[in-house]
């Protein structure tokens, strides 16, 4: 099922007067974003293919800042990729895979002439009525920054190339009443196997994801000793992930894989050590206490601290004299 060609240029029309409002490119299909990068078109209207070994991905086709109201799920295994967040430049070497959820911004990507690998279109309603609708956006790596992305093994490489052989082969097989469900079971099997990967990664970069929790326990250690608290309240996992240059997603999936807790049960557990140093070290009020860690009341603080402890901040105090 195709719609007609006529509401893809009225369509066409509508994104160019927002680019030129924003000077960001919006892409609402699949065929609509192949036709401006001029790609083939797309075997199917709702999910596309593009294997790197087919289809020439220039540096021009992704310098300008673009978004995608896709699903995008992208192996580059040649080196010499690169992707700009923000201001920052991320150079990958080594290829890697990466996944955006419907409109996240991608800006001044370059890739050098890449020959191996695949990116994988999917529109949210292809997913409609399927548990993968729901299940997909269970997927933390969707909303991981491009430096966050999955570099596979030797081992895994094959794993990747096959199940997008297997999709690839599926588009261009004649559309019938199991072709959906094929291509559905597809994604989730390659889903599944980059969840699995990248619990790997976080194993295998362990010495690295240590360092982050300790840059991460230093910066709260100073936010709650230098009277930021007091000033600017409670730390955010939003603010933490900004000041260490990662997304929040994957840093509370980096955090629970190294302690078992989220971000934001990593902050509390923090501000509760910082609680019981006050009370035991100084004569300042339970009420002050609160007010120096970033409550807007004591009775929240009080809430919390004997959620974590099963003693109030006074009962935690008598204990120590």
């Amino acid at each position: 099922m195709t719609l007609p060609v006529d509401i893809f240029d009225h369509i066409y029309r509508q994104d160019l007067v927002m680019e030129q409002r924003n000077k960001l490119r919006v892409f609402q299909s699949i065929t609509q974003m192949q036709r401006v990068f001029g790609l083939p078109q797309p075997l199917h209207p709702m999910i596309s293919m593009l294997d790197y070994s087919r289809v020439e991905i220039t540096k021009e086709m992704l310098s300008a800042p673009f978004v995608m109201n896709l699903y995008n799920i992208t192996y580059n295994e040649s080196a010499g990729c690169k992707m700009k967040y923000g201001q920052t430049v991320y150079d990958f070497q080594e290829g890697g895979m990466f996944f955006t959820s419907p409109g996240q911004p991608l800006t001044g990507i370059e890739t050098a002439d890449a020959t191996s690998g695949f990116t994988l279109l999917i529109h949210p309603d292809f997913l409609r009525n399927y548990t993968l609708d729901t299940k997909i956006k269970t997927y933390g790596f969707f909303e991981y920054s491009v430096n966050e992305s999955l570099h596979l093994s030797g081992k895994e490489k094959p794993i990747i190339n096959a199940i997008g052989k297997n999709i690839g082969d599926e588009l261009e097989t004649a559309i019938d009443d199991t072709s959906q469900d094929v291509l559905i079971s597809q994604i989730e099997l390659l889903l599944s196997y980059s969840q699995r990967f990248y619990k790997r990664q976080f194993i295998t970069r362990k010495p690295m994801n240590n360092a982050l929790l300790e840059k991460l326990d230093k910066l709260l250690d100073t936010y709650f000793n230098d009277e930021t608290a007091l000033i600017h309240g409670l730390p955010t996992v939003q603010f933490l992930a900004e000041k260490l240059n990662i997304s929040p997603k994957y840093l509370g999936d980096v955090l629970r894989a190294l302690t078992g807790h989220n971000t934001q049960q990593h902050i509390h557990l923090k501000l509760i050590e910082k609680a019981k140093e006050v009370l035991t070290t100084s004569n300042l009020t339970v009420g002050e206490i609160a007010f120096q860690l970033g409550f807007e009341h004591p009775q929240s603080f009080n809430k919390l601290f004997k959620l974590k402890t099963n003693l109030s901040p006074l009962e935690f105090r008598a204990s120590f004299n």
